[in-house]
C-alpha cells in the first residue's frame, strides 16, 4: 500500500451524514475481486444526479473527501474503501466515522481524520466558496492545515506507524518472509505446509 505521511490536495465538500457503505458503493459492485475498478461505482446512485457534488467539475482531481458525521457506518465492506481509493481520495475527513469503516480505512491506507464539526464545517464552506483551495493533511505531525489555520487530529500510534510505512496486513506479514520460509524449510515433509 502506498505511504500516508503529509499529503495536500483540494477537497470535495459532501454535505451528508449517516452515509452508510451501500451509499458508498452498492452491492451490485461486489461481485469484483480486484481492489481496481470501482471508481465508477462510488456514490453512484447519488451521481445520477446532475447537482450532485461529485459531478461539479470544480472539484475534479480532488483527493479530499469531507463528509458529516457518522460516515461509513453500514455492512463491513472494504470495497467502500477501495471505491474511494479509486477514485482518487487519499483521506477523508469527518466529525465521526463506523468504527468498521474506520478500521478497514486504517488497514487499507485511506486516512480517516476526525475533526470536531465546527471544524469540518469551516472546510465545508471553504471547499464551496473556493473549490481550488489547497488542505494539507500531515500525518507526520497530525494537523489538518490551509492558508489561515492548523488543527490537530489524533490516530493510534500503531495505525499511524502503519500508514507512515505504508503497510498493509500482507506488508507486515512479508516482514518476516525469511522467518516463515527458514521455518517451512526446516519443518518435517509430513506436516501440512505453505507452497
Amino acid at each position: 500500500m502506498e505511504k500516508f505521511t503529509v499529503h495536500t490536495g483540494t477537497a470535495v465538500p459532501l454535505r451528508r451524514s449517516d452515509v452508510d457503505t451501500d451509499q458508498i458503493i452498492p452491492a451490485v459492485y461486489l461481485k469484483r475481486v480486484t481492489r481496481t475498478g470501482f471508481a465508477d461505482g462510488l456514490f453512484s446512485a447519488w451521481r445520477a444526479d446532475e447537482s450532485f457534488v461529485l459531478n461539479n467539475p470544480a472539484h475534479d482531481g480532488a483527493t479530499i473527501l469531507l463528509a458529516g458525521p457518522q460516515f461509513g457506518v453500514g455492512s463491513s465492506r472494504e470495497h467502500a474503501v477501495w471505491a474511494l481509493q479509486d477514485y482518487g481520495f487519499r483521506t477523508v475527513i469527518a466529525p465521526s466515522f463506523g468504527d468498521i469503516f474506520r478500521n478497514n480505512a486504517l488497514k487499507g491506507g485511506l486516512l480517516p481524520v476526525v475533526l470536531p464539526d465546527k471544524q469540518v464545517a469551516e472546510l465545508f464552506d471553504l471547499a464551496e466558496s473556493n473549490p481550488a483551495a489547497q488542505i494539507t493533511v500531515d500525518l507526520v505531525e497530525q494537523q489538518v492545515r490551509g492558508e489561515d489555520f492548523a488543527w490537530s487530529f489524533t490516530v493510534d500510534p500503531h495505525s499511524r506507524w502503519r500508514l507512515m510505512e505504508g503497510l498493509d496486513d500482507i506488508g507486515l506479514t512479508l516482514r518476516h518472509a525469511d522467518a516463515i520460509s527458514e521455518f517451512e524449510s526446516s519443518r518435517p515433509t509430513f506436516l501440512p505446509r505453505v507452497a
